[in-house]
């Protein structure tokens, strides 16, 4: 059986989870997400638990036993706690802005570079060198912090752009300079 598929995920006071079918719907007090179930992979609710259960051993089916898992324990954290990611900003005259609900930024482009926020997705600025993206879909909060890295992503040689809070660049050597010879 799969390791992180059997762990039972607790649902804390204040999150509903309703099962129809073949789709789970997590209502919490930061809002609601759905998940389709695939037709193997069946869900039991035991005393404020969910319980994954597999109907057979094939390859792929184990696979999705413990994504299944993990998705729909997102699913309750997000709907409890929601998600955040914190993006840092190196380099002379690179900085955000909040304008309305979107992210301004300005990193060394002739032009600001507007990001628009997508729906359940929330940016603040606490600083112009720093961007924290909060949502509750933990997969939207990821993919709308890679959109920004991406805009920047860091350079090796000096370390301006875009990078995550934890992310270590790995600097390297600039030229080494001529040596001897004409």
């Amino acid at each position: 059986m799969s390791r992180i598929g059997r762990l039972p995920v607790p649902v804390p006071s204040g999150v509903t989870v309703t099962v129809d079918g073949s789709v789970v719907a997590v209502n919490g007090p930061r809002g609601q997400m759905t998940q389709a179930l695939p037709d193997a992979i069946t869900l039991e609710q035991q005393d404020g638990t969910l319980l994954m259960h597999r109907n057979s051993d094939e390859h792929n089916v184990r696979a999705l036993h413990g994504l299944m898992r993990s998705l729909v324990g997102n699913m309750v954290t997000g709907g409890i706690s929601g998600f955040t990611k914190v993006l840092v900003i190196n380099g002379v005259g690179y900085g955000a802005a909040k304008d309305g609900e979107n992210l301004r930024l300005n990193v060394g482009y002739s032009h600001p570079v507007e990001i628009p926020a997508p729906n359940g997705i929330s940016f603040d600025v606490p600083a112009p060198t720093r961007v924290v993206v909060n949502g509750i879909n933990k997969e939207l909060v990821g993919e709308v912090a890679a959109k920004i890295r991406s805009t920047r992503p860091p350079e090796p040689y000096v370390g301006k752009g875009i990078r995550n809070e934890n992310e270590v660049i790995r600097r390297k050597a600039g030229k080494a300079g001529k040596v001897g010879g004409k």
